[in-house]
């Protein structure tokens, strides 16, 4: 138990009713969904896009919860508490930190924001620190790691209290840094408020997210995004984006810079692809204050060694010099990201990525250009209830970049799969495509219809194990699909023979 008096501390609010004394109250926990309330439980009501927490306080109340946080004042029995306060989100933040004694205070904040990279940047700097024995931790859209324990989170940013949470665990557990994947919406609905970044990285900037529950247009995209580095000590900005100038100027911290085509803190030049059974990835050399050091990464695009010259900035800035950083990278992974799915079919590569825009989708499929396939073919969809600019996009960089495409569902929710397929075809006029809405028979029919020298790429799940249909996470395994059709194709080859 914890008492109040001490999270309320820093929290601004006026008190119904008035006459309560607060130093009389203790809190076992904080929760904002009704389902996690209870006794001695404080229950904060939360304005979300599509649900009002102050709608839900009656049902916190009727299971127990008698203290709650609010912006206006609630209908509920006299012995209910109510600290109203203007925005219940920050007062979250506020408190969460408080109940967990600060643990954020304890490590060294490394936050990483862009449309694309967030999570192989996280994962590389992540990599780079564990392997020169400084303790790490990471938090993103492929979950939560440090130590031995590895777990899933609901957001790319998680809501302020599951943060928190995160971060007394992995102090509790000796962890030394920890790596953020900070989404614009993490920041504009106040889940990093407070949180003083020893770093921030910025990857790059295009059009996404924007749309219903989302951003209105791309400024509010990109000032949310570029909030982040008004919270940090060192801002570390990718030189090759348009909007460097924009991001750096903003930057209230240390400015550090990195480059693929150009002089900055940290650049690369010679990038050269390569290949193999398991991986395509490239070598490089790496320019550093006067020092030159070749590196070689299993992933492909200068995209690549764009991120790794992010991370490695970030992990010098923490003490490990080029010399460490480059060579902990060669043996860098990260699932779902350009990972090739091993099958018994000779001389075909199946890879998949998470690839979900037009821009991530375009960069995907040039690289895998290079490798010089005989075909080069891709499969994706797109979620449901989001922008009509991302379908349009993700069709014309199919129709630039590859052979031939199987359009297919993502994670359609509760829109039709059809409505998504014909929203991308529009944008795909004389592309080679045929369109099968039911995702797993699409991956069936790229492997039976693959070919010597093809590569096929799976784009847009990458590591998720689901698809999102009708408010409903189903199962779904990308890699069983594929190496069990690989399986029945080669058995049939064989019989055949």
């Amino acid at each position: 138990m914890v008492k109040l008096t001490d999270i309320v501390e820093n929290l601004e609010y006026s008190l119904y009713p008035e006459s309560t004394e607060l130093s009389s109250l203790s809190v076992s926990d904080i929760a904002y969904n009704s389902a996690n309330a209870g006794m001695g439980i404080l229950f904060v009501c939360l304005i979300g896009a599509r649900a009002d927490g102050h709608d839900f306080a009656a049902e916190a109340y009727r299971r127990g919860s008698r203290i709650f946080v609010c912006q206006k004042k609630l209908s509920l029995p006299a012995d209910a508490v109510q600290l109203i306060t203007e925005n219940t989100r920050r007062a979250l933040a506020v408190l969460s930190a408080a109940f967990f004694g600060h643990p954020e205070r304890k490590l060294a904040m490394i936050g990483v924001t862009g449309t694309k990279g967030k999570s192989t940047v996280c994962e590389m700097i992540y990599h780079i620190l564990t392997k020169n024995g400084i303790r790490a931790g990471s938090v993103g859209t492929i979950g939560v790691k440090y130590g031995s324990e590895q777990y899933p989170t609901g957001n790319t940013t998680p809501e302020s209290y599951e943060l928190f949470r995160i971060f007394s665990e992995m102090a509790a557990h000796g962890v030394e840094a920890a790596v953020i994947e900070v989404s614009s919406q993490g920041i504009k609905l106040d889940r990093v408020f407070g949180i003083s970044f020893f770093a921030a990285v910025m990857t790059n900037l295009s059009e996404d997210h924007i749309g219903l529950d989302e951003h209105p247009d791309f400024e509010d995209y990109k000032r949310w995004k570029m909030e982040l580095f008004r919270r940090c000590r060192y801002g570390i900005f990718n030189a090759d984006d348009p909007y460097f100038n924009e991001f750096s100027s903003a930057c209230t911290g240390f400015v550090r810079t990195y480059s693929v085509t150009e002089d900055a803190d940290w650049s690369a030049d010679s990038i050269v692809p390569y290949r193999t059974a398991k991986e395509f990835g490239v070598t490089f050399t790496v320019r550093h204050e006067g020092k030159q050091i070749e590196g070689t990464l299993p992933l492909p695009g200068m995209f690549s060694v764009s991120n790794a010259l992010a991370a490695m900035s970030a992990a010098a800035l923490l003490g490990v010099p080029p010399e460490s950083s480059v060579p902990a990278l060669m043996d860098v992974s990260l699932r779902g990201r350009f990972e090739i799915v091993q099958t018994p079919l000779e001389n075909v590569t199946f890879l998949i990525d998470f690839a979900h825009n037009g821009d991530s989708l375009a960069r995907a499929l040039v690289s895998l250009r290079a490798y010089r396939p005989a075909r080069l073919i891709c499969l994706f969809g797109s979620v449901g209830g989001r922008t009509q600019v991302r379908r349009r996009e993700l069709g014309l960089a199919a129709a630039e970049y590859a052979d031939f495409t199987i359009l297919t569902s993502d994670n359609p929710d509760k829109e039709s799969p059809y409505d998504i397929i014909r929203d991308i075809e529009k944008n795909m006029p004389g592309a080679s495509y045929i369109a099968i809405p039911d995702r797993k028979e699409a991956i069936e029919y790229a492997v039976k219809n693959a070919a010597y020298g093809d590569i096929v790429l799976i784009a847009g799940k990458g590591h998720e194990a689901y698809q999102l249909i009708d408010g409903k996470k189903i199962p779904f395994s990308e890699r069983d699909i594929i190496q069990n059709a690989a399986a029945l194709v080669r058995r049939s080859v064989e019989i055949n023979i």
